[in-house]
């Protein structure tokens, strides 16, 4: 499909359906659509556990579940779908490549090196951390591989692993978000494996002036740098986001394991239990707050509540019905897994729609440009791999 048609087609879905996924549940009892979509509402709230679970975890069957409901929605699917970017075969590696890399990330490193172009020109690893990618490229013949990164102990670590696997790599400590940074970019070919937020979209911005050779960018946590609104690359766009509605591409625990996801639950329902009673206390609806310690779990949900409430300079009366409390938010946590079925319908719609508007801003400044992914989900849900080179 046409990069700029399942990106305008897209972007009309996210507008038309709005209210479907812009409401955070955690945060609304009621999201906007459940006056429009009575019946959805109805059938969604008697869903079992164990069936949210699966629709949770099946993109396809979620979005079918939802379709069947919402007939306009099923289109969404074949916009969604890009093809899988050919993998080329890779020299193997040597026994030093392995060192401190954990198994999932050197199996994602091992699949963006194979779904990449051949590369001619000089490469440069953006926000490398230990340059591990830039390491593996190096490993299998590229030409004069440059590492950034802004954190000088990552930058040593880099060095030294390099050193070892007598590698010739060179480490740059700088923030990519600086000129000094941007203006390295040129004549190299420019690799970014889940560099965050601003940190790919400032890379792309400065595509047209910085004569990059070409870019391959897997790009990761879209909110991350966005305070306000989201600012766009590509001027086609015009889907207006915050950084709460960017956090929606990102909301997947497919990696996640059974305990880490009994404790997400568990860390919700107390989080969802103090704010309801702070607005019982206060009378005031919902307001966030900053992010809790995963330690307060342990205490119990008394001792959470206590400890947030101290944080938040919240006076509790002398006398609290803590289990009835705790009760709430177990309900509170049901509905919102519930409702957020919904709004995850458009999960991977926003992230391609996302990934699109760098696609339009590379082919704007010049360059060739392709989309596609480069592992399975299972590996990182954060799998879609953006290719350009100049036209």
């Amino acid at each position: 499909m046409n990069l700029s048609h399942r990106f305008f087609a897209l972007q009309d879905m996210l507008e038309t359906h709005a209210d479907l996924w812009r409401p955070r549940p955690f945060c609304v009892e009621k999201p906007d659509w459940v006056a429009r979509y009575p019946a959805l509402q109805a059938d969604v709230l008697a869903l079992s556990d164990e069936e949210v679970i699966a629709l949770e975890a099946d993109d396809a069957a979620r979005l079918a579940w939802v379709a069947s409901r919402i007939p306009a929605l099923n289109g969404l699917r074949s916009l969604t779908e890009v093809p899988r970017s050919e993998a080329r075969a890779m020299p193997l590696c040597d026994a030093h490549f392995d060192w401190a890399i954990p198994g999932r990330k050197r199996e994602q490193i091992e699949a963006f090196a194979a779904a990449l172009d051949p590369v001619d020109a000089p490469v440069l690893e953006w926000c490398a951390g230990k340059g591990h990618l830039g390491r593996r490229l190096a490993m299998q013949g590229a030409k004069a591989v440059t590492s950034l990164e802004i954190d000088p102990a990552l930058c040593a670590q880099s060095a030294l692993l390099a050193t070892r696997a007598r590698l010739a790599q060179h480490m740059v400590c700088a923030d990519a978000l600086s000129a000094e940074a941007q203006a390295r970019v040129a004549t190299h070919h420019v690799v970014a494996l889940h560099a965050c937020g601003e940190l790919h979209r400032t890379l792309v911005r400065g595509a047209a002036r910085g004569a990059a050779a070409g870019f391959s960018i897997a790009p990761c946590c879209y909110d991350r740098g966005v305070t306000g609104d989201f600012r766009p690359v590509s001027a086609a766009a015009t889907l207006r986001l915050d950084a709460g509605d960017l956090r929606l591409a990102i909301t997947e625990s497919v990696t996640a394991s059974g305990r880490e996801r009994r404790q997400h639950a568990l860390d919700s329902a107390f989080k969802l239990g103090f704010i309801a009673l702070r607005a019982a206390l206060d009378g005031d609806g919902y307001r966030p707050f900053r992010s809790v310690p995963a330690a307060w779990v342990r205490a119990g949900f008394e001792g959470f509540c206590r400890l947030l409430a101290a944080r938040e300079g919240i006076m509790l009366p002398g006398a609290v019905n803590w289990d009835e409390w705790q009760a709430l938010g177990r309900a509170r946590y049901a509905q919102v897994a519930r409702y957020d079925l919904v709004r995850h319908v458009f999960r991977r719609a926003l992230e391609v729609w996302l990934v699109g508007d760098l696609a339009l801003g590379l082919e704007v400044a010049g360059y060739r440009v392709k989309l596609g992914y480069f592992c399975d989900r299972a590996i990182t849900p954060r799998n879609l791999l953006v290719q350009a080179a100049r036209a």
